[in-house]
């Protein structure tokens, strides 16, 4: 068994999530902060058998492309928030950890 937290924008869980119940895993979710842009993410609790790794990791690249974002947001201690910098956002950021047990009381 797998565990796989995944950080992914909030725009793209709300399409990633009904694909990954197609493949039959679930997945606890947890409403978080970008530390950067101050923008809404998803912490993404998934637990695996090691055969569906692939299968989730290709939902996804699937559902969380990244794309070019204009924005100042997030700027003000870095730089001049009157210029508006494009940065890269969507993507996911995935953590996949051995689970030697799991225990539901």
């Amino acid at each position: 068994m797998k565990l796989i937290l995944a950080i992914v924008g909030k725009d793209d869980s709300m399409a990633l999530v009904p694909e990954l119940i197609k493949e039959g895993v679930s997945a606890t979710i947890l409403s978080t902060t970008g530390g950067f842009l101050k923008v809404g993410n998803s912490t993404m609790m998934i637990v695996a058998e090691e055969e569906k790794i692939d299968a989730v990791m290709d939902i996804f690249a699937k559902f969380c492309p990244k794309r070019k974002k204009v924005s100042s947001r997030g700027l003000a201690r870095y730089a001049d928030v009157s210029k508006a910098e494009e940065v890269t956002v969507g993507g996911a950021t995935l953590f996949i950890l051995n689970v030697e047990k799991i225990e539901k009381v």
